[in-house]
């Protein structure tokens, strides 16, 4: 799609958000129905075309440096209109209030976290994760927009990134529970698939319990011993260079598998919880299952 199209197809949506407006005249809607068609038909702009133009009134809010205080103030009433729209399951009706208050405060996270799970009960998944997505770009440490990307992943059968998305969701808010939930409900799922799911290499090195135990087993005499032994061989194999290195495979062998050994019952004595949710993650998926994921 050209730049030009994308600069047409900005206007005639711009000129659409006025005319579902209250602040045109009957004669100005009718002038503004009139371009419409006009610029449409000027640039044989087709409706997947039209769904790419950029939001003029979002870029120029941002260009003025975000929304002013009464905007805010009027955009966070739209916000709790549109919650109270969705206790009332009046999802169309909340995701226009939504829609609103973006438009007032284009740089607040919540707006559009809000319209994602409007999107999302409406049945517009593909919506709902660019909301989502939407609102990580301006806070990248949103738990409940990773819980949403999730969901509207999930119900677009992509299972492995609705995984990634719970599990950093999890990350964030360790204590929510529905959250837990779902990644489970992902990792079953791709389970079923016969497919592994990632390795959460960043949440293991931020779990609590593998560092306090990592910490308490480098303390221990006895792993130290074991490690400066296998440091000493592994500096006496390599010899005088990467040959030497490449030469000495045989003789690290034995060492690393005593090293591996004595760190697995180490390990296994000092938090077997923790060792069975590891071998959870690495180990090959299972039997499929009955269970299909459910979202919250």
């Amino acid at each position: 799609m050209s730049e030009i199209k994308i600069v047409a197809a900005s206007i005639i949506n711009f000129l659409k958000q006025q005319l579902e407006s209250d602040s045109l005249s009957a004669d100005s809607r009718e002038s503004v129905e009139v371009g419409v068609q006009c610029i449409e038909t000027a640039f044989e702009l087709t409706p997947e075309e039209l769904s790419k133009g950029v939001d003029l009134l979002q870029l120029v809010k941002k260009q003025k440096g975000g929304a002013t205080p009464a905007d805010r103030v009027e955009a966070e009433k739209l916000k709790n209109e549109g919650n109270e729209f969705m206790k009332a399951e009046r999802h169309k009706e909340a995701l226009e209030k939504y829609s609103r208050a973006i438009e007032l405060d284009p740089q607040n996270s919540v707006f559009f976290c809000n319209r994602a799970a409007a999107h999302f009960k409406l049945g517009e998944h593909e919506s709902a994760v660019a909301d989502a997505m939407a609102a990580l770009a301006l806070q990248p440490n949103y738990g409940k927009a990773y819980g949403r990307l999730g969901i509207a992943l999930t119900a677009l059968d992509r299972h492995t990134e609705a995984r990634n998305a719970f599990a950093r969701a999890v990350q964030l808010e360790p204590d929510n529970d529905s959250y837990k939930e779902n990644l489970k409900m992902a990792e079953e799922r791709l389970a079923e698939r016969g497919e592994r799911p990632p390795l959460d290499l960043g949440g293991l090195l931020q779990n609590p319990a593998l560092l306090n135990m990592a910490t308490e087993m480098l303390s221990d005499p006895n792993m130290q011993h074991l490690i400066s032994g296998l440091m000493t061989a592994n500096t006496a194999g390599a010899g005088g260079g990467l040959g030497g290195l490449l030469g000495s495979d045989a003789a690290l062998a034995p060492s690393l598998l005593e090293a591996g050994q004595a760190l697995a019952q180490q390990m296994q004595a000092a938090n077997p919880e923790l060792v069975e949710q590891l071998r959870r993650q690495v180990r090959p998926p299972g039997p499929p299952g009955n269970q299909p994921p459910h979202t919250q």
